[in-house]
């Protein structure tokens, strides 16, 4: 049995390597193996990635533009592959330019290969018309929100609500005694994490003003320490970056101890993306930084009538529980007083919190395990097109 797995990022990187442990697990009389594009945590699972996902990691309308030749080079790689090892169904793990890009190849070369999308594009917050684009261009839809279904089933796309990965981690494992130890910090040591993102474009747009931010911070309160969870595909960019800030910044990298940090922080600023959620989860009160290449951030705004709310918290709640500093409003000065403000009042830090617990409740936390559910679609679909005894 071989099974094509296709993620871009990082975030799509997790989703691969939980779908393929279970898969793995349901299909255990088989012989399975992974082919196709992933990140560390996908390839600790079996899969060979064809090339390193930090070529496809793109976020904004420039550097979507800039990457255009390399994507449609890497989508013609994937396709070349699939060619040559044919596998019996293709699963396609959000970033939605790649993937996209992707599916129109794979369908073209063998119109019989089932092909699973997993993560739809965001139709019920702007650009609707993608919900009929991918319809065409794949089989089924794997979608992590309950209010996906109906956009995409309308442009006739079979959709499988299988749940938010995020909304089911266990922490329980999570030792914030260890992040301390590994940081040399005493227990009573306020802790501040910094998530500066986990693509390159991010990491180069957030640094100049969570920079000022971490600096404004640190001379108000010098017994704060500072710590930058990096993904594996981004941990030595963020190095860099961090090195040159006027304060000591430990960065840490693996899931484990990002787990760690999020139990240990008093506080995070994140950049905007799938960590908000987990934040929350792990019961750490967060303010949101997101800035975009100035041309994609006036596109947007201008034409594609962005979602009041960035953070999928805020969403649920319908107001902004955790702060949002986006495209203008992103700056030092700004972030550091929110900040600052939270880590002085202890109530009001108790209150946000709990304001993200209600949130998390909303989005439906503690459900299924989205991964089981996810390959459990995977396999009955092999098993209707003949794939699977």
């Amino acid at each position: 049995m071989t099974i094509m797995l296709v993620a871009g990022e990082a975030s799509g990187d997790n989703l691969g390597a939980a779908l393929a442990a279970a898969l793995k697990r349901r299909l255990g009389d088989y012989s399975v193996r992974f082919i196709g594009v992933g990140g560390a945590a996908m390839q600790r699972e079996g899969l060979a990635s064809l090339f390193d996902i930090a070529e496809t990691s793109v976020a904004g309308l420039v550097e979507g533009l800039a990457a255009y030749p390399r994507i449609v080079a890497r989508a013609g790689d994937v396709a070349r592959l699939a060619a040559s090892e044919k596998p019996d169904v293709a699963v396609l793990i959000d970033s939605w330019g790649f993937t996209l890009r992707v599916a129109h190849r794979l369908r073209r070369q063998d119109p019989t290969l089932p092909l699973v999308k997993y993560v739809g594009p965001q139709v019920w917050a702007m650009r609707p018309g993608r919900a009929k684009t991918l319809a065409k261009a794949v089989d089924h839809l794997l979608a992590i929100h309950s209010f996906d279904a109906p956009y995409f089933e309308a442009a006739g796309l079979p959709t499988t609500f299988v749940g938010n990965t995020s909304l089911s981690l266990d922490f329980s494992a999570a030792d914030p005694g260890r992040l301390r130890a590994r940081i040399r910090a005493a227990p009573g040591e306020p802790i501040l994490l910094v998530l500066l993102g986990s693509r390159p474009s991010e990491i180069e747009r957030l640094a100049a003003p969570l920079q000022d931010a971490v600096r404004r911070l640190a001379a108000a309160r010098p017994d704060l320490r500072f710590v930058a969870p990096a993904a594996d595909t981004v941990v030595e960019q963020v190095r860099a970056k961090v090195a040159a800030w006027p304060t000591s910044v430990d960065v840490v990298e693996g899931r484990l101890l990002k787990f760690d940090a999020m139990k240990a922080a008093t506080f995070a600023i994140a950049c905007s993306g799938t960590v908000t959620t987990e934040l929350a989860m792990a019961g750490c009160p967060m303010a949101v930084a997101y800035r975009l290449a100035e041309v994609t951030y006036q596109v947007a705004w201008a034409l594609l009538q962005p979602p009041k709310y960035l953070t999928l918290i805020n969403r649920a709640a319908g107001r902004a529980v955790a702060p949002e500093f986006i495209q203008h409003d992103c700056t030092g000065p700004k972030i550091a007083a929110a900040v600052a403000a939270r880590l002085n009042d202890p109530a009001l830090l108790k209150g946000q919190v709990a304001a993200q617990n209600a949130a998390l409740a909303i989005m439906g936390r503690g459900g299924p395990d989205p991964a089981e559910r996810a390959a459990e679609v995977v396999v009955e679909m092999l098993r209707a097109r003949g794939r699977l005894g």
